[in-house]
C-alpha cells in the first residue's frame, strides 16, 4: 500500500540522517557485533592557538553478545597513524570482520576496541599537551577513558585496559602508556616513529626556507616533511606568539647553510624522543603488564629502523622488560588482513596481558 511505502521511505530517511550525524552510526558485519560512532565535546582544547575542534570523534567495536548480556569487557584503545582516520579501519579496511573472526577463533577473548581521532588540523598531535594544538594527553586520560567507562560495560581497571597504535599512533601509545601506567596496563606499538635519533639528524629533513617563509599553515600543504615536523614543533617547541606556525624553529638556513639552535634542539630532543624519556619513566614502564613494539626491516626510511634498534637497547640498559621485534616486510602493509600483524601478533599479545576477569593484577619486576 502507498502509505506503507511512504512509511518505509520515512524510516529509511530517518535512519540515514541519524547515522550521518556521526553520533551512533552502526556498521553491518558479524552476527551481532557492532561498531558505533560517537563524539565527545572536550574541554581540553579551549584556547588552542590553531583552533583545534573540541568535538572529538571515536569508533567503538562491541563484540557479539554485548547487547544481550550484562558482561563487562576489557578495552583496547587504538590510535591510527596520522595518515589515516579513526573510522577508516572499520569503514574501508574490514576491522570489524577481522575482530569477529579473531574472537570466534580464540585468538583473543571478547573485548571492546576504541579507535580514536587524535589528529590536529594538519596531522599528528603526538598525544601531548600543547598551548598550540590543545591538551591531548589530558583529553585521552581525563576525558576519553572515563567517558568510555561510563558509557559502555567496560572492566574499568588498568589491568583490563590496553593501548595500541600505528606509526605516529604507536608513538602516542608508548607516550601515554609510559606516563599513565595506572590507566593503560598493556602497550603495543606498531612500527613507532619518534623513538630516538635516526641515521640522519632531524634537521636534515624539513624545508627550513619554507617553514621560515610560510604565511599560513596552508602554505605547507603538499610538503610531507614540512607538515610532519611542524606538528612535532607545535607539540614540543610551541610558541603562541609566533603565528602562523606557532613554533620556535630549532634551525634555519643562512646563506644556504644550516644553522642549528643548540638550546632549542636540546629542548626538542629531551621532550620528543621516547628514548630520552626512558630514565624518567623507567619505573612506570617496569610496572606495565606487557610492553611490545615492532618495526619493518624494509622500511625505506632507515631512521625508523635505526632508532627502534637503539630504543630496545636503551630499555635493556634500564632493566625494562619488553618485547621488540623486527619483522620482514615494509611498513603500511594491510594491517586488517587475516595474516596481518594485528591478527597474528597484536591480538594474541592482548590475550596474554589483559585481565579478562577484572582480577587484581601486578606489574613485573
Amino acid at each position: 500500500m502507498k502509505w506503507m511505502r511512504l512509511l518505509r521511505v520515512a524510516i529509511l530517511a530517518s535512519f540515514l540522517a541519524h547515522a550521518a550525524s556521526g553520533r551512533t552510526a552502526c556498521l553491518a558485519g558479524g552476527p551481532d557485533s557492532q561498531v558505533v560512532a560517537r563524539e565527545l565535546r572536550s574541554a581540553s582544547f579551549t584556547g588552542s592557538a590553531i583552533g583545534t575542534d573540541p568535538v572529538r570523534r571515536f569508533a567503538v567495536y562491541l563484540p557479539a553478545g554485548y547487547e544481550a548480556s550484562n558482561e563487562r569487557y576489557p578495552v583496547v584503545y587504538y590510535l591510527p597513524t596520522s595518515f589515516d582516520d579513526y573510522w577508516a579501519s572499520f569503514d574501508r579496511r574490514g576491522a570489524r570482520g577481522l575482530l569477529d573472526r579473531a574472537i570466534d577463533a580464540g585468538v583473543i577473548g571478547k573485548f571492546i576496541l576504541v579507535g580514536v581521532d587524535m589528529n590536529t588540523r594538519i596531522g599528528a598531535s603526538w598525544c601531548v599537551n600543547s598551548p598550540v594544538t590543545g591538551n591531548w594527553e589530558d583529553f585521552a586520560v581525563r576525558e576519553l577513558v572515563p567517558h568510555v567507562d561510563a558509557s559502555f560495560r567496560t572492566l574499568a581497571t588498568r589491568d583490563s585496559r590496553g593501548i595500541v597504535g600505528d606509526f605516529m599512533g604507536a608513538y602516542g601509545a608508548i607516550r601515554l602508556g609510559m606516563a599513565h601506567p595506572d590507566v593503560f596496563g598493556s602497550v603495543y606499538a606498531m612500527h613507532p616513529v619518534g623513538t630516538g635519533s635516526g641515521v640522519q639528524i632531524m634537521h636534515a629533513r624539513p624545508d627550513w626556507d619554507l617553514l621560515a617563509s610560510a604565511r599560513s599553515l596552508d602554505d605547507l600543504k603538499g610538503n610531507g616533511f614540512a607538515l610532519i615536523f611542524t606538528t612535532i614543533f607545535q607539540a614540543h617547541l610551541p610558541n603562541t606568539s609566533r603565528p602562523p606556525l606557532f613554533v620556535d624553529l630549532p634551525a634555519r638556513k643562512v646563506d644556504g647553510k644550516l644553522v642549528i639552535d643548540v638550546e632549542l634542539t636540546d629542548r626538542l630532543r629531551n621532550s620528543f624522543f621516547i628514548e630520552a624519556l626512558v630514565p624518567r619513566y623507567a619505573a612506570n614502564l617496569k610496572s606495565l603488564r606487557g610492553f611490545k613494539f615492532d618495526w619493518a626491516r624494509s622500511d625505506t626510511n632507515m631512521d625508523h629502523i635505526y632508532s627502534n634498534h637503539a630504543l630496545t637497547h636503551k630499555l635493556n640498559e634500564f632493566g625494562i622488560v619488553h618485547e621488540a621485534e623486527e619483522y620482514n616486510g615494509t611498513w603500511a602493509g594491510r594491517n586488517w588482513d587475516e595474516d596481518s600483524r594485528i591478527y597474528t601478533d597484536v591480538l594474541p599479545f592482548f590475550r596474554r596481558h589483559l585481565d579478562f576477569a577484572a582480577t587484581a593484577g601486578k606489574g613485573r619486576d
